[in-house]
C-alpha cells in the first residue's frame, strides 16, 4: 500500500526480491497539472508492468473495501505513504501483521509531512523507521531504524530520494530478519513524540519577523512544493533558493527590509540574522538568479509589507 513516488523503492525492492505481491492498493488517480489531465502515479504503472493487480479506494475503511481486500488475502501487508489510516478491520487480514516504513525517527514526527518538518527544525539527524502498523497515526511498535545526516545542502529533493532508498533497504532487511523471528519490536516513548502535520499551501509566506536560519530551512523544505513567497510592490515574488547569516543588524530596521542587493544575491533583515535571496520567480516570469532579473528591484522596500 502506497502512493507517491517515496513508496515506489519499497514497491521495487519487493518485486525485486521475488515477494509473491498479491495486490498494490494506492489513492485513486487524480488530475495534475494546469489542464488537469489524469495520470496514473508510477506506483499504479510499476504495478501493471509486473502484472500485480491494482486496488484504488476513495476510503478504504468503506464500500465493501475491507471484504474485497480480505478475500484477496495475504501472508503480510506493506504500507508506505499510503495516505489513509488503516481500520482494525484492514488491519487483521495480514496474518503476520502490517509493516509500515516511515520517514522518520519515530517517536519524532508522526504523520504526513516528516520530511519536511525535520528540515524545518533545523535537525541534523533523520532518518527511516519500520514499524508494526496499528490503528493510531505511526503510533506502533517499531522493528529496525536507520539514520543519515540532514546537511545545509540537502533540501527536501534531495533528502527525498535519499530516504526512499534507505527505506526501501530497510523494508527488505526487515522482512528478512522478521520471517527468522529474530527481530523484538519496541514500544514507542509516546512522551517523546513529535507530530508532521499535513502541509498546508499558506505555510509558504515568509514571515520575516522569524529567525533568518528557520526561514532558509523552511525555503528548503518546500521547494518546489508548496513553494515559499513574499510580495515586492504588491506582486508577489517566489523565493526559489536563498542563503543565509547570523549578522546582526540595526535594530531600528525593519525586519523584512530589503538591506543590499549585488549581482547574484538580495540581503533581507530578519529577526535575527540576514536572508540572503539567490533564485526567485515574480508572477508570470520564469525563474531567475538575481543576476538575471530584469525587475527594477531596490533597497528599502520591505518585503511583504508593500
Amino acid at each position: 500500500m502506497g502512493t507517491p513516488d517515496f513508496a515506489l523503492p519499497c514497491l521495487e525492492a519487493l518485486i525485486e526480491s521475488g515477494y509473491n505481491i498479491n495486490a498494490v492498493i494506492t489513492q485513486p488517480d487524480r488530475p495534475k497539472g494546469r489542464h488537469n489531465v489524469i495520470e496514473f502515479s508510477n506506483i499504479k504503472k510499476t504495478a501493471i508492468k509486473n502484472n500485480i493487480p491494482v486496488l484504488q479506494p476513495e476510503k478504504i475503511r468503506k464500500d465493501n473495501w475491507p471484504q474485497r481486500i480480505s478475500e484477496i488475502g495475504c501472508d503480510l501487508a506493506v504500507t508506505c505513504a499510503f495516505g489513509q489510516i488503516l481500520p482494525k478491520s484492514i488491519l487483521e487480514i495480514p496474518k503476520y501483521g502490517t509493516i509500515n516504513v516511515h520517514a522518520s525517527l519515530l517517536p519524532k514526527f508522526r504523520g504526513a509531512s516528516p520530511m519536511q518538518r525535520a528540515i524545518i527544525e533545523g535537525e541534523e539527524i533523520t532518518g527511516v523507521t519500520t514499524m508494526l502498523t496499528d490503528v493510531g497515526m505511526d503510533t506502533g511498535d517499531m522493528l529496525l531504524k536507520k539514520e543519515t545526516n540532514i546537511t545545509k545542502e540537502d533540501d527536501i529533493c534531495s533528502l527525498h530520494d535519499r530516504l526512499s532508498i534507505m527505506g526501501s533497504n530497510l523494508l527488505i532487511d526487515t522482512i528478512k530478519l522478521y520471517e527468522q523471528d529474530k527481530i523484538i519490536p519496541v514500544k514507542q516513548d509516546d512522551s517523546l513524540a513529535t507530530y508532521a502535520p499535513m502541509i498546508k499551501k499558506e505555510e509558504g509566506r515568509l514571515d520575516f519577523n522569524q529567525d533568518a536560519l528557520r526561514l532558509f530551512n523552511v525555503i528548503r523544505a518546500f521547494n518546489p512544493w508548496p513553494g515559499t513567497y513574499t510580495s515586492y510592490c504588491g506582486k508577489t515574488m517566489k523565493i526559489i533558493k536563498a542563503e543565509y547569516s547570523d549578522e546582526i543588524c540595526e535594530s531600528s530596521i525593519a525586519n523584512g527590509t530589503i538591506l543590499n542587493i549585488e549581482k547574484d544575491k538580495m540581503a533581507v533583515k530578519c529577526k535575527s540574522g540576514i536572508l540572503y535571496i539567490t533564485e526567485l520567480q515574480f508572477e508570470d516570469r520564469k525563474r531567475m538568479q538575481l543576476c538575471q532579473c530584469g525587475h527594477n528591484l531596490t533597497c528599502g522596500i520591505i518585503l511583504g509589507g508593500c
